[in-house]
């Protein structure tokens, strides 16, 4: 069963719908290690085998952070500071992660966390698990 779960940012300038496999669906929760997820709360989730929709209603309240290897943008909403979202361009091609903190109609209880570390990890061993991995059917409709 597919299940739809939508999320955003605190005041919803950056929100997605999400088609999830399963019912209840567990979902993976890792809690990164690098200074910018511990700074910000990121707890990234992905399913490979399904679907993301990014509407963003003004883009002008939209930052996009990288660091470190460059290989991933961080979409930070300007206005309430939360983090919904992160892309990867491998390829000419949009993967995405979520933050599991702006999931709406998720019961806890569904979230499995780990704590993960990517330190030391080469770009195309980085590449190619994100390739596997994160949510590889993304759209993301910009607004004014």
């Amino acid at each position: 069963m597919v299940m739809l779960i939508h999320g955003k940012c605190h005041c919803g300038n950056i929100a997605f719908e999400i088609e999830w496999e399963g019912d209840p669906p567990e979902i993976p929760a890792r809690a990164c290690d690098c200074s910018f997820c511990v700074k910000h709360g990121g707890v990234w989730t992905s399913n490979p085998q399904s679907r993301l929709a990014v509407t963003i209603g003004d883009a002008v309240l939209v930052s996009k952070y990288t660091f470190g290897s460059h290989t991933s943008t961080f979409h930070v909403c300007s206005r309430c500071g939360a983090v919904p979202l992160v892309t990867s361009e491998i390829a000419d091609h949009l993967y995405a992660v979520l933050n599991v903190n702006v999931l709406e109609n998720v019961e806890q209880s569904w979230l499995r966390r780990v704590a993960v570390s990517f330190e030391g990890e080469n770009v195309g061993s980085r590449l190619e698990r994100r390739k596997r991995n994160w949510i590889g059917d993304v759209r993301i409709e910009w607004g004014a």
